[in-house]
């Protein structure tokens, strides 16, 4: 009988201790949801709040509280800004701008990483030094010798000047997002391509470039958002409304004496639309690209 309540109280231990981790790892898994879900709600907040912000007019958005629904939709905010205030224009700007930027850009961080990291020659150390040295150099510090470059070589006014200055500035970074990447890389795979006799270039383009889709894909999306966003250079760069971004045609709503609010908002809103589509298309790249970029060896 003793012996029986012995072993009863032996599987009665056993089973609390195997039962109070699981049931310690569901309620901090349920808290860690939690927070995740009121982190997502924060960040979705402001996105609620321009959709609203554009469905309503001057008095409304002046008059109702941020959040409060306005008397009806103005949908129409949305078709006037597209019609009548050249967003078509400045958002076809937009995308030929970011898109050509960030494809240059993420080629030429492959090309300058994979000589950076594959290849043994003299020089690899003092340049990767120097793409460092240019990622501590202010954009609002260069402003005034590029505007003065660019006036001298006929670029002002021209898209050709945006895609150069984002593509310069956002080299250092991309690199430095793919150097992880590169390096961990296995070299048996190169081995093995040259020995089946592939070149230099077809090394890079058959066999490596393939293998950093992922991260390719992390760094256009985070170039894409600097180039959307960007004000400073088109502002300064570009002056004719045959050739503005969004960022800058946002300026057209604002008057001397009046603002249409819920134009601003609607351009805002379809503004944002892209950089959200994108980045909900790539998520699962994006993830794996900044993984993968983090391990090194």
């Amino acid at each position: 009988m003793i012996k029986t309540r012995l072993i009863m109280a032996a599987t009665s231990v056993v089973f609390v201790n195997r039962t109070a981790p699981r049931l310690g790892s569901k309620i901090g898994r349920g808290i860690l949801y939690i927070i995740l879900i009121a982190a997502a709600i924060v960040q979705l907040l402001p996105l609620v709040w321009l959709l609203l912000f554009s469905l309503k007019n001057n008095q409304e958005i002046f008059n109702l509280p941020p959040f409060a629904l306005p008397e009806r939709f103005r949908w129409e905010n949305y078709s006037n800004v597209w019609s009548h205030g050249k967003i078509d224009t400045y958002f076809v700007n937009s995308v030929m701008v970011t898109a050509l930027s960030v494809l240059l850009t993420v080629l030429l961080a492959s090309f300058a990483t994979f000589a950076l990291t594959r290849m043994n020659w003299k020089w690899r150390a003092p340049v990767l030094g120097l793409f460092m040295v240019g990622y501590m150099i202010p954009i609002h510090s260069a402003l005034i010798p590029l505007f003065i470059l660019f006036r001298n070589i006929q670029l002002i006014d021209n898209p050709l000047s945006l895609i150069l200055s984002y593509t310069a500035f956002n080299l250092p970074i991309t690199i430095m997002i793919m150097l992880g990447f590169y390096y961990a890389l296995p070299r048996e795979i190169e081995e093995a391509a040259v020995m089946d006799g592939c070149s230099v270039h077809q090394l890079f383009f058959q066999i490596i470039l393939p293998m950093t889709t992922s991260v390719m894909v992390t760094a256009a999306i985070i170039n894409m958002i600097y180039n959307w966003n960007e004000f400073v250079f088109v502002n300064t760069f570009i002056s004719s409304d045959a050739r503005k971004t969004l960022t800058v045609g946002v300026q057209n709503f604002v008057g001397q004496y009046s603002m249409d609010w819920g134009a601003i908002g609607a351009t805002l809103m379809i503004s944002t639309i892209p950089v959200l589509l994108a980045y909900f298309i790539m998520s699962n790249r994006i993830v794996e690209g900044i993984a993968a970029g983090s391990v090194k060896g």
